[in-house]
């Protein structure tokens, strides 16, 4: 596999990886890699493919052949806090908070790893304790402040509409600190303003430096973000490239048009 891409070198490279649950064949022969500074978007219809691929990235799940390297380290095998611990990070289709805690008390939950001080440091208050409990501080008003939620720092988690809950969502995914982020369905459930900042926000995260790849169904906002597309259909990738190109794909647009036959 190419070891340089015309965003950077490869971060997430993916090898002959399949998934077979019995008789069934959920993934076949995946091929391809993120580099450095991308947006890879991986699209398909439903059933396509496209979570079963993110839980083997992450470590949920083990598959039947091939190879899942990050950043040239082989992730087969680890388990889900292993692979974040290296700094690839995901986020799952349903939201994933700390519903009864405050939104800055959710960040600071999920800033806990980064955290240097001792449990002697906690019980007995000192100095040094007192000086990373204010970094860590400092670090959740700032992912506040990228994800568009200070103003909601002090309101329980609960209580926020379903698109701030996703965009809470996200800044949990950046308080662990990702090289890499893994977005599965950002934007699923919202509507078009709530859509807009999360596509803001994902331009925001890679102009820092993180590195991104995403499943959606919204494919305006996948062809508007993403600078290549990987196309999955029955477990296989039939397409890749710029989103242009992917518009245009006959292969695609079978694929597309062939569910909206079997929905309707």
């Amino acid at each position: 596999m190419p070891t340089r891409g015309a965003a950077g070198e490869v971060v997430l490279s993916i090898a002959h990886v399949a998934v077979h649950f019995g008789g069934l064949v959920a993934l076949s022969d995946l091929n391809f890699t993120v580099c450095e500074g991308e947006i890879v978007g991986l699209i398909g219809p439903n059933g396509a493919g496209k979570t079963t691929a993110f839980n083997v990235f992450t470590g949920f799940l083990k598959p039947s052949a091939g190879e899942v390297r990050y950043r040239n380290t082989l992730l087969n095998g680890l388990e889900p806090h292993e692979i974040t611990s290296l700094g690839l990070v995901r986020t799952f289709q349903r939201t994933s908070i700390f519903q009864n805690n405050t939104v800055f008390e959710n960040v600071l939950i999920g800033l806990h790893r980064l955290g240097r001080s001792t449990l002697w440091d906690t019980l007995l208050a000192l100095p040094r304790e007192k000086i990373a409990e204010g970094e860590l501080a400092d670090k959740a008003r700032e992912i506040l402040r990228i994800v568009g939620l200070e103003r909601r720092a002090a309101d329980v988690a609960a209580t926020l509409p379903y698109g701030e809950q996703r965009l809470l969502g996200m800044a949990l995914a950046l308080a662990a600190q990702p090289s890499m982020l893994l977005l599965d369905e950002p934007v699923s459930g919202m509507n078009a303003s709530e859509s807009a900042k999360v596509m803001k926000l994902v331009e925001a995260v890679r102009a820092s430096g993180v590195t991104i790849l995403l499943v959606e169904h919204d494919m305006p906002m996948v062809m508007q973000v993403s600078d290549r597309i990987v196309v999955l259909n029955y477990g296989r990738i039939i397409a890749e490239g710029p989103p242009v190109a992917i518009q245009k794909n006959p292969d695609v647009i079978r694929a597309y048009l062939g569910e909206g036959k079997k929905r309707a």
